[in-house]
């Protein structure tokens, strides 16, 4: 290995994984592009890619799932194999021992891991890598767990939730540039694919996403809590107007994610969204959202329409722009607003229903059911739709003070108990970081992946825990958001006090089970030996 930054080869391993597909892992050009486009910055070389794409999510896919296995030809990203992901699969664990053996040969400084496979069609490279002791950057909370165990050196790493092809990118190439000491500026505007006058390629309707739309627009609500929590402060107080505006807007910023991610035309799109958005805002967030789905269904049709016809193409874009927008806008302002605005206060109220029927048991159910549903794949389609819808109405959520409490504290405490006692010299890095990431940024819960599959006594710990802290949410009425560091939790929520219970509990339960069983692992290890 060199130490000149012009002499950094770093291998790219990834796949259009479960919850990345609905941001951006859908469109491999585009996402070995932005990774290519940052490392020529950085003065890096990606000296090897594999990207595994099926055509549908990795949570739901099967041996015949169509799939294509794509990598750089000459830097280009290029489609080499298509077929069955069983037959992807096979061409990829081909590649795969071919670039752990570059690894093994000292010829890759370092990875990117994208939604990996470690189990799998990465197994050898990454095993190289950690021989090797190679640095890794990646994103996707379950493969970047299971990379963990295996002793990969990850430097860098993150879950996918609201991020976008060009953060990844940056992302894995800060990472690495700040473990090697090496200056790194992003590449940022302008265009990372070639210039085209038409749409994504893909059927449009496979790029309606829910979980995608709502996730892309996680940011506004936070800023949303965030103004909900200050105002609370009395020399503050004046901001209350703020927060209102707030949420009053928050359709505008549905409707445009919605568009931009349907219509697949960047700026053509979110133009669209939000001129319907505008309009759609009084029919609160379903409004906006039934806005700008139909605003992108729109813009692609209509751009194609118009460049058919030989509308020049600065004049196809504004057509497309403000037509997509104001038809779905006005249809909505005028006919659909009374409808989707009684559907979003129905969702609130139902929470609020089967909350006040019986706090506890619905607390402990929703603390239970939490685990399974982000292990299971489903907690991003089922669980932070209706929390989002719930904050769209009011700034907090029952479930988001679940989130808060069942998940990242219950995670905290596993992980945080490991650091204390490891089974492994190396586990107490891999928790440490966990730790830190929970604590500090409320995000990376599969950091307890590890401990939590590698001992079930952990995994019934991780279910007692968030079940005991999801029934104190209940008893004591908390309403929260999640996506938050620890510390402003308690302040973003509808009772500071009930909530800094909640997550005391959850954290306690989950640390000191842990604690415990660490203790007795460590003993029985003493008394083998």
């Amino acid at each position: 290995m060199s130490d000149s930054a012009s002499a950094r080869s770093i291998a790219l391993l990834g796949s259009s994984g479960g919850n990345l597909r609905s941001h951006g892992g859908d469109n491999p050009d585009r996402v070995l592009r932005d990774v290519v486009r940052q490392a020529d910055a950085a003065g890096f070389t990606i000296a090897a890619a594999q990207f595994v794409a099926a055509d549908t999510s990795m949570d739901q896919v099967s041996p015949e799932t169509p799939a294509a296995l794509w990598s750089l030809v000459d830097g280009t990203p290029t489609e080499i194999a298509k077929g069955t992901l069983s037959e992807v699969n096979t061409a990829a664990r081909e590649m795969d021992a071919s670039i752990a053996n570059h690894v093994a040969a000292g010829e890759i400084d370092g990875l990117i891991l994208m939604s990996a496979d470690p189990s799998d069609t990465n197994e050898r490279t990454m095993v190289a890598a950690a021989a090797k002791e190679i640095p890794a950057a990646g994103t996707g909370g379950t493969s970047i767990a299971a990379a963990q165990r295996l002793g990969v050196k990850l430097v860098a790493a993150s879950g996918t939730t609201g991020t976008t092809s060009t953060t990844r990118a940056v992302s894995y190439i800060s990472g690495l540039a700040r473990y090697w000491k090496l200056p790194y500026h992003p590449s940022l505007g302008g265009s990372t694919a070639p210039q085209t006058a038409t749409p994504s390629s893909e059927s449009i309707w496979k790029r309606i996403s829910i979980r995608g739309i709502m996730v892309g627009s996680i940011p506004a609500f936070i800023a949303l809590a965030l103004v909900l929590a200050v105002s609370k402060i009395p020399i503050l107080s004046g901001l209350t107007p703020v927060f209102d505006t707030l949420i009053a807007g928050l359709p505008i910023v549905v409707s445009a994610v919605a568009a931009r991610k349907v219509s697949g035309l960047g700026e053509v799109g979110l133009v669209a969204g939000a001129v319907a958005g505008i309009l759609a805002a009084e029919g609160g967030l379903l409004g906006g959202l039934v806005a700008g789905i139909i605003a992108g269904l729109l813009s692609a049709w209509i751009l194609k329409w118009t460049l058919a016809r030989g509308f020049p193409a600065t004049t196809a874009n504004i057509v497309t722009g403000a037509i997509a927008g104001l038809v779905p806008g006005l249809l909505v302002y005028f006919a659909l607003a009374p409808f989707t605005d009684a559907l979003g206060l129905y969702v609130k109220e139902g929470i609020q229903w089967a909350v006040g029927v019986n706090p506890a048991l619905a607390g402990t159910l929703a603390g239970l059911a939490i685990w399974p549903a982000i292990i299971g794949g489903v907690y991003h389609s089922v669980i932070l739709p209706p929390v989002l819808l719930e904050m769209g109405e009011k700034g907090y959520s029952f479930f988001g003070a679940i989130d808060m409490v069942s998940l990242v504290m219950v995670s905290l405490g596993i992980t945080l108990a490991n650091v204390i006692v490891p089974r492994t010299s190396g586990e107490r890095a891999l928790a440490g970081s966990g730790a830190a990431v929970n604590f500090f940024f409320g995000t990376f819960v599969e950091a307890s992946y590890p401990f939590m599959f590698g001992d079930k006594k952990v995994f019934g710990i991780a279910l007692v825990a968030a079940t005991a802290g999801g029934a104190v949410v209940g008893l004591t009425g908390a309403e929260a958001t999640a996506y938050l560091p620890a510390v402003v939790a308690p302040f973003v929520s509808t009772t500071a006090a009930g909530m800094t219970l909640s997550m005391i509990c959850g954290f306690a339960v989950a640390f000191g089970l842990t604690l415990l069983v660490g203790l007795a692992h460590r003993r029985a290890q003493r008394s083998a030996a």
